[in-house]
């Protein structure tokens, strides 16, 4: 795994030169070409309906334009950067794909992803101006627009009600109905639900938070105190801060000193009924479409700084190098207008504002109600994306090791923060 890593830093570098050489990120006028035209588009998902979806998108396309073709290349979401990476430096790269905001700034600063702005901006009807400022933060510089969100996902908490009820304990709707629905509020119900139940309070975001995706696990409880992994211009690092500190010791003291939340190497699973809540993006509602125990949706606990609202996004993009490129880009028009950000609401919350407010949305999830999705409405107007970095992979590959040091009983939370800020300081300088 640890090899992997290094090589899609080595991947990533190699980008650069690649792009740099190719002529990089010139504006791009979209026409769709002539003669027969094979589009290959990269997603990380293999799951039924995501794949029928699209495909019926792509077919919506071809019915207007009959020469050409679209295929959709499923690649394993832990796999992702790194196989799509090699693609792209290989010599017949994918035409477009979906980017996740993690390695968003990467893969501009290495010049992957074409201009589509002439094109969003001329396309009648297309209404860019729709399009959330802030969903669109990321992916937009003073000349350019490289990808268009079609998931601006808000993380929220989900529940175990049956678990709750169990325990004698307000559930977490009930709590922030009260206000009161919050990390401290969280790890007492927690005690109470393991003492009477047996079973764990908190699991981190599908089990993965100590391992694949630690900074988003740790980003919950950062932001409820006040801060994140590193200033907003990504130049220096927070988390060796008092209240990092904080949020991180509130982590640590509910798996080792309450011993309710999931620990290390434990693979109880949320979705199975083995914890009582757990953080995820509404996509994963799909889990518990058979699920054996009552559960409902409520916001991110908040913290001692206030509420939390953060967001995962993943945008739309052409490849630069992709020899169909205007082709691509015109699709992705298709792909994001309001008719087909409509349809796809039911498992990604969208970044247009008319879909977002609609009744559309609040009623596009058959599994939770239109009450419990404006939860979701909330917190994509108000949420803040996930921290990103230019040299997101390097940091990751630096920190994963001593994010091991945090999970042990224990742990000097404070040095271990202390010493990563040291490391990735250079990085972001």
């Amino acid at each position: 795994m640890r090899i992997l890593k290094v090589s899609l830093c080595v991947l990533f570098l190699l980008l650069i030169a690649v792009y740099a050489y190719s002529g990089g990120k010139g504006e791009q006028e979209a026409k769709v070409e002539k003669g027969p035209v094979d589009i290959r588009f990269t997603v990380w998902s293999s799951f039924g309906p995501h794949l029928e979806l699209l495909n019926e998108i792509a077919d919506s396309y071809t019915a207007q334009h009959p020469n050409v073709t679209i295929k959709y290349d499923s690649i394993i979401f832990g796999d992702y950067t790194t196989k799509l990476t090699l693609q792209l430096s290989g010599s017949d790269p994918p035409d477009g794909g979906w980017i996740l905001e993690r390695t968003a700034p990467t893969f501009i600063n290495a010049g992957v992803m074409a201009n589509m702005k002439d094109h969003l901006l001329k396309k009648e009807g297309y209404n860019y101006e729709d399009f959330s400022k802030s969903a669109t933060k990321l992916w937009v510089t003073q000349d350019a627009i490289y990808g268009v969100p079609f998931s601006t996902s808000p993380f929220i908490t989900y529940y175990n009600e049956d678990l709750f009820r169990a325990a004698g304990v307000p559930t977490p709707k009930e709590e922030a109905k009260k206000g009161n629905w919050t990390w401290d509020t969280l790890r007492a119900s927690g005690k109470k639900i393991k003492e009477a139940t047996g079973v764990w309070s908190y699991q981190n975001k599908d089990g993965k938070g100590f391992s694949l995706t630690p900074y988003v696990n740790l980003e919950f409880f950062l932001k409820g105190y006040g801060t994140t992994p590193w200033d907003e211009e990504g130049k220096k690092c927070l988390l060796s801060t008092p209240e990092a500190i904080a949020a991180v010791k509130m982590y640590h003291s509910m798996i080792f000193e309450d011993r309710a939340a999931v620990p290390p190497g434990d693979e109880s699973n949320f979705y199975a009924g083995a914890a009582a809540t757990t953080i995820s993006q509404i996509s994963h509602a799909k889990k518990l479409k058979d699920a054996s125990f009552k559960w409902d949706i409520a916001p991110i606990p908040s913290g001692p700084a206030g509420k939390v609202y953060l967001i995962g996004q993943a945008a739309i993009v052409a490849f630069q190098n992709s020899k169909n490129r205007s082709t691509v880009i015109d699709f992705i028009s298709h792909m994001t207008n309001e008719e087909n950000v409509k349809k796809m609401t039911v498992f990604f919350p969208p970044a247009r504002k008319k879909v977002l407010d609609s009744p559309d949305f609040l009623n596009s999830n058959p599994l939770i109600s239109a009450e419990s999705m404006k939860v979701v409405a909330e917190a994509a107007k108000k949420g803040t994306i996930l921290s990103a970095h230019v040299n997101f992979p390097k940091i990751r590959l630096i920190t994963q090791g001593l994010f091991d040091k945090l999970w042990v009983p224990g742990a000097d939370v404070e040095a271990v923060l202390k010493e990563t800020c040291e490391k990735i300081s250079p990085l972001l300088k």
